[in-house]
């Protein structure tokens, strides 16, 4: 087993860092998804990937809207495998630097070298003016809340500031505009590590109707169709999304859900507005692509998504819109 492989199956520590006035959502939001991945992964017998931990100059501080946190762990002296360091936003117009706790932050940070897949910084809101400010940004494209996009430019000229944008991923940096965006990174990188499958169970967990991307706001296919809260329908779209290459039928998944299959397709039609079997080839559509982007081949990727042969797949892309073709989509891979 190389050292990458080694590193893949260890847990994450994600390191939450607070300060006084932290704002509680963003940061109690991406712990949630944190725990909830956990949550599902044990279900499915496999084990966490996450280890959550807060820190901070301080052993106490006080939240934005004034709940007290006590038993903060110190900031980290050394690392043991990967790790992510979590810094979220403040209240106020600016991000004052002038106090103690922020200038020991500071001089933390300004200690710590990011390197992908190893330690990674993850910024929420104006989290990412204290990185600038330890210089962490330089040579990054990296976002922010859009109220302190000025001050990020004036902070940190080096940094290509990206405003209009849900989050921005520059590995190691990863970047979110603010409050519930820190959210969407977090579900992100869920997908990117345990899949998007977890990631959809996870958001439709925390009842996020829409995971947002780094580019617009386009639906994740693994999520689309689920802004309802029928759970005998949610339990037939997480097994489908689990194993999209199963062999599917009406029937089939009737029984997952404990109905007919008339039934059952009342119910897809009436809370998801789509037909089950045109939600199991979008579904199946998805996991090809991943799988292109991955490296597979078309016949591969139609093998592992499910599709019972190349022309099944390219007739799906098409039906679909895709643009390009999954020949196209390989060979970028």
């Amino acid at each position: 087993m190389d050292l990458q492989q080694q590193q893949q199956q260890k847990p994450i520590r994600v390191v939450f860092v607070l300060l006084p006035g932290s704002l509680v959502l963003d940061w109690a939001g991406p712990a949630e998804a944190l725990r909830i991945a956990n949550q599902r992964l044990r279900a499915a017998g496999q084990p966490e990937r996450f280890e959550i931990e807060f820190a901070s100059p301080r052993p106490t501080s006080i939240g934005s809207v004034g709940v007290a946190l006590a038993n903060l762990s110190p900031l980290p002296a050394q690392w043991h495998g990967p790790a992510w360091v979590v810094l979220v936003g403040l209240p106020g117009d600016t991000i004052p630097i002038d106090n103690a706790e922020t200038q020991e932050l500071l001089h933390w940070l300004r200690g710590q070298r990011f390197e992908r897949g190893r330690l990674e910084l993850v910024t929420v809101c104006a989290g990412a003016l204290l990185a600038a400010h330890a210089g962490a940004l330089s040579g990054r494209r990296a976002t922010t809340h859009h109220h302190h996009l000025d001050e990020l430019r004036a902070v940190e000229p080096r940094c290509e500031v990206v405003a209009n944008r849900v989050f921005v991923i520059d590995p190691p940096v990863y970047s979110s505009a603010g409050v519930t965006t820190g959210i969407d990174l977090v579900l992100h990188r869920i997908a990117d590590l345990c899949g998007e499958a977890l990631a959809a169970q996870v958001a439709q967990t925390m009842v996020v109707a829409q995971r947002r991307g780094p580019h617009d706001p386009e639906l994740s296919p693994f999520l689309a169709h689920r802004n309802h809260l029928h759970a005998a329908l949610h339990r037939v779209q997480d097994a489908v999304s689990e194993q999209p290459q199963a062999d599917w039928s009406v029937p089939r998944m009737a029984e997952v859900a404990h109905t007919s299959a008339r039934h059952l397709t009342r119910l897809f039609v009436e809370h998801a507005g789509v037909a089950p079997l045109a939600y199991l080839r979008r579904l199946r559509l998805a996991a090809a692509q991943l799988a292109l982007a991955s490296g597979a081949s078309v016949t591969r990727a139609a093998e592992i998504s499910g599709f019972g042969s190349d022309t099944q797949l390219r007739r799906a892309w098409h039906q679909f819109g895709l643009p390009g073709s999954p020949s196209a989509s390989a060979s970028k891979a």
